[in-house]
């Protein structure tokens, strides 16, 4: 068994759910290189300290660049806002570290391009955080598509949509900032949508999108945060993100596909859905009943026909052997650690992980394609 060091910058929400699958990982997924949770970084001392006792990190800095100089780390974790993503992934590429990213990127595409650039020179493992990917019915949807049970692809329907921003008095948080943020919806979101859809699916050639900002003027932070519920203090501030973001694609292979981001759908609490159709059947998901993958055989007697919901929590279902008995589902949670996983396993055999930086570039310029049809109003490249 060999540890490498982990240093994770950011430690509220990604931190949190970052740290719980280093603790988890080995013990579910045993393999011969195990995380060691050296040290976690925050700006907040007290934050971080907090954190630190929490989640069993072993140190706390609140200067990212002293983690990443640090001779004795092996992998750096990059959890923060946006914003920070590029400065931190160049620096630590250059430092020789492996890294790990949360999604998007970078708030624009030639800062994604450039961190590719980093690592690719100084030849890091590298590894984007959509999660997603490694929900287990996702990757079986994947396995029934590349098997041909749904044949040739011809429309694909992506839509990510939650609501918890939809109270005017909720407060302008950084996530609404697009200096901080990148974007809205569109890339919180919306970036998870269109990684899917390069995952299951297929490259997208060129787009037409709407984009909309329903509530421009926000109180400014008060009571709660940034947690659902919150509740803005005095004085107002401009929102500079879009809040919903729709489009219509062309893919690769000559499917069509729709697009619906909003953080504006009551009701929708983490509603994260893709639909598949094809020649010979179609899949269907929905992230709120994650542990379900609807199958549709168009091949079948017709007094057969009709979709049927799989549990997918057998032992030959992707991920789920290391965990619990038939019918016992998984969570949120579970989707880290499997990511975790694979990112370990590929340092162990000298491969590079995916999804990476070249998806996160990938990933980047969709969304980049979709602010530019938003001012154009006309169909845009990707």
């Amino acid at each position: 068994m060999t540890d490498v060091n982990v240093a994770l910058i950011g430690y509220k929400f990604m931190g949190k759910a970052h740290s719980n699958a280093y603790r988890q990982v080995s013990h579910f997924f045993p393999g011969k290189i195990t995380p060691r949770m050296k040290v976690i970084c925050g700006r907040d001392r007290a934050g971080a300290e907090a954190a630190a006792k929490q989640f069993g990190w072993e140190e706390v800095e609140t200067d990212w660049r002293k983690v990443i100089a640090r001779k004795d780390i092996d992998v750096v974790d990059i959890s923060t806002p946006g914003n920070l993503h590029h400065e931190m992934g160049v620096a630590a590429a250059q430092a020789g570290k492996h890294i790990i990213c949360e999604k998007p990127l970078a708030n624009t595409l030639a800062q994604a391009k450039d961190m590719l650039r980093a690592v690719e020179k100084a030849g890091v493992k590298h590894m984007i955080m959509h999660n997603y990917r490694k929900v287990p019915a996702v990757a079986f949807a994947k396995k029934l598509i590349e098997d041909g049970k749904i044949g040739e692809v011809y429309h694909y329907h992506g839509a990510y949509l939650q609501d918890w921003i939809m109270d005017p008095n909720f407060p302008l948080v950084w996530r609404l900032e697009k200096k901080i943020a990148g974007s809205g919806a569109l890339g919180d979101i919306g970036a998870h949508a269109v990684d899917l859809a390069h995952y299951l699916n297929s490259d997208i050639l060129s787009l037409s999108s709407l984009v909309t900002t329903f509530i421009k003027e926000r109180p400014l932070e008060g009571s709660g945060k940034g947690s659902w519920g919150a509740k803005g203090s005095k004085g107002k501030g401009r929102v500079t993100v879009d809040d919903d973001a729709n489009f219509l694609t062309r893919f690769r292979n000559g499917s069509v596909g729709v697009f619906e981001s909003s953080r504006f759908c009551g009701g929708r609490r983490n509603y994260n859905t893709f639909q598949v159709y094809g020649s010979k059947g179609s899949v269907a998901f929905n992230l709120e009943r994650m542990n379900e993958l609807e199958f549709y055989d168009r091949t079948e007697a017709a007094t057969d026909q009709g979709f049927k919901t799989i549990l997918v929590t057998e032992g030959a279902h992707p991920y789920v052997g290391n965990w619990w008995p038939p019918g016992h589902i998984i969570g949120y949670e579970h989707t880290f650690v499997h990511a975790i996983h694979d990112f370990l396993t590929c340092l162990e055999n000298d491969t590079m992980p995916s999804p990476n930086f070249k998806d996160g570039v990938k990933n980047q310029a969709v969304l980049d394609a979709v602010e530019r049809s938003a001012k154009s109003g006309k169909w845009e490249k990707v």
